[in-house]
């Protein structure tokens, strides 16, 4: 992938000395970033995401999770085609994808690659070669051998300890931080850890896929690295599902083990801790909720 100090810089070591934008149309970037599609000379067309420097290494660390999702052989995944950073800001130019619309079987291809991407592109230690973001947050990957070691400090300590530094569970006997603790202290009883570690999205519910032009499913806005199959699943389940037939074809073509169900909240604790982090109090009654019941 190339680096690059402009868009303008990047378009012509990506696609040629004498290429030039030529349109912009600006788009929905999320909470995040701006966004936009690039027309090109020649006829191309490119998806340009721009955000302020104060997010350090965001798009690098987003373009290394779409180069390493385009490598497993799951779900399509647009390819990331230059980035740059400077004093003020930021850009990711990625491949332009057009929007589709879903066709019959839709979701069964889609539970089949995500099935796909899990069972054979595996490491056998849980974590990610960098760190990256989840939301506007960072996510640590540092390599571990346990995935309940892992899921514990790398993923529910680390939104705790941030949790305290945004003032949401200050206080001595604070309810949320002890109930976190005891969890992670019980962890190891109460989830399994995986054969091996699987590459998973990291944040994939129904704002993070797309479809593509012909009808099928597109992986983007990654936060990617390897553990258990089963956070990746909680997390589709977490704002309203995926449809049923995409859980269907997944377990039909990657079984999933007996008490996946009564693990699931336990996953998305760290969605939530996260959300609890980025929007405010309005979700310490669903983190609360949820450790009400393993806590």
């Amino acid at each position: 992938m190339v680096q690059a100090e402009s868009v303008e810089e990047a378009v012509r070591l990506v696609f040629g000395a004498d290429t030039e934008v030529r349109a912009r149309r600006a788009v929905g970037g999320g909470c995040i970033n701006q966004a936009a599609i690039l027309g090109l000379s020649g006829g191309i067309t490119v998806f340009l995401k721009e955000n302020s420097a104060r997010f350090r290494d965001m798009f690098r660390a987003e373009a290394l999770g779409l180069s390493a999702l385009r490598a497993a052989g799951g779900p399509r995944v647009p390819e990331p085609l230059a980035c740059g950073e400077g004093p003020t800001g930021q850009f990711l130019l990625i491949e332009y994808i057009e929007e589709g619309r879903k066709t019959a079987g839709f979701w069964e291809r889609f539970g089949q690659e995500l099935a796909e991407l899990h069972r054979t592109n595996t490491q056998a230690h849980c974590g990610f070669a960098s760190d990256n973001y989840i939301g506007s947050n960072i996510q640590e990957n540092g390599w571990t051998a346990s995935w309940t070691e892992f899921f514990g400090e790398m993923r529910l300590r680390r939104q705790l300890e941030l949790a305290r530094r945004n003032g949401y569970v200050s206080g001595v006997g604070n309810r949320i931080a002890a109930g976190v603790e005891r969890l992670i202290a019980r962890l190891s009883s109460l989830l399994s850890e995986p054969a091996s570690a699987s590459l998973l999205h990291g944040d994939l519910w129904a704002g993070n896929y797309m479809v593509g032009q012909s009808g099928e499913p597109v992986l983007i806005d990654p936060a990617v690295y390897y553990g258990h199959r089963e956070a990746e699943l909680a997390m589709t389940e977490l704002f309203g599902g995926f449809d049923r037939r995409f859980y269907s074809a997944y377990a039909d073509s990657f079984p999933i083990e007996p008490g996946y169900a009564e693990r699931r909240d336990i996953y998305n604790l760290y969605h939530m801790l996260n959300h609890l982090n980025l929007f405010g109090r309005s979700y310490e009654g669903s983190v609360s909720s949820i450790l009400a019941r393993y806590a």
